[in-house]
């Protein structure tokens, strides 16, 4: 019974002892992994910083990589031509001439200058309504598409069949270097300015003979009533004459240079006349001293 219980008290002091030193192992471990988990999250917070810096310069630089490649990638950014067309055949109009001028690339602005305002009533009377063009400017998207077309179409037939309409006419392009859509609105703007400018100055001009008619109709009246009323009084009135040189016809102007061509060539013949009857007594002067020296 003893053996026994000495037994009991070294199994429980080893037990004790174990447990002790399970204490102890795990209180060290706890410190030596807090102290790993504090180094782990000084060092992690470095590496998130960093990590965090690297992304923030990547996120600065992106911008500028992006948009290189995104220029370089895209759609490149194409400069505008204008083309310059210097005969347009009747019946033309600006959807025929995109038809025919799509073909060769992309179209913008289409502009075709009408006719003369004199001319299209010229044509109405004659009995023509429609419209024509004399000259016309397109726009390409592409300035390279613009220059080529130029050199290729121009004193080209424009229809590509026997049978397709305006194939007798012949291209006449010329490629406008350095011209821009809004120097055509310029131009245009110029004219109809002085257009507008033209006929302020005819309407004034004709006020201006209008009044000045209107007002010698009223004096002339006013002096006709003088004159009557002095009629009935039984003043003497006496009626103004008016003297004024007529202007001279064309037979009179032909009359008058014949007359003064006859008086030059008049003038001409009888100074010759006179020149030969100097010569003439001269000689005989010449002939009458020769002669009494030969007869001494």
């Amino acid at each position: 019974m003893e053996r026994r219980q000495e037994e009991e008290e070294e199994r429980k002091t080893t037990a004790q002892r174990g447990e002790e030193e399970v204490e102890e192992t795990t209180t060290a471990g706890a410190e030596r992994g807090g102290d790993e988990d504090e180094e782990q999250k000084d060092q992690g917070g470095d590496d998130e910083d960093v990590d965090c810096g690297h992304d923030t310069a990547r996120m600065k630089e992106s911008p500028k990589k992006r948009g290189v490649q995104d220029t370089s990638s895209s759609v490149r950014k194409y400069v505008p031509g204008i083309i310059y067309l210097g005969h347009i055949p009747p019946r033309l109009r600006p959807k025929h001439l995109r038809n025919l001028l799509s073909v060769y690339g992309e179209i913008g602005r289409i502009f075709l200058q009408p006719e003369d305002g004199q001319v299209r009533k010229r044509k109405r009377r004659s009995g023509l309504r429609r419209c024509d063009f004399t000259e016309g400017w397109v726009e390409f998207t592409d300035k390279r598409v613009a220059k080529k077309v130029a050199a290729s179409l121009h004193n080209t037939p424009m229809g590509t069949r026997k049978r397709q309409r305006f194939t007798s006419d012949l291209w006449s392009i010329k490629y406008l270097h350095r011209f821009q859509w809004t120097h055509l609105s310029e131009r245009l703007a110029y004219e109809q300015t002085v257009l507008q400018q033209r006929l302020r100055t005819e309407v004034s001009q004709a006020k201006r003979e209008t009044n000045f008619y209107l007002n010698n109709v009223e004096r002339s009246a006013h002096l006709d009533n003088m004159r009557r009323k002095r009629r009935r009084d039984g003043q003497q009135v006496d009626d103004k004459m008016w003297d004024f040189t007529q202007r001279q016809t064309e037979d009179e102007i032909q009359m008058k240079k014949k007359k003064k061509k006859d008086f030059v060539t008049q003038k001409h013949l009888d100074k010759a006349h006179l020149l030969q009857q100097k010569s003439q007594s001269n000689v005989s002067l010449l002939a009458k001293i020769f002669n009494s020296k030969n007869s001494e």
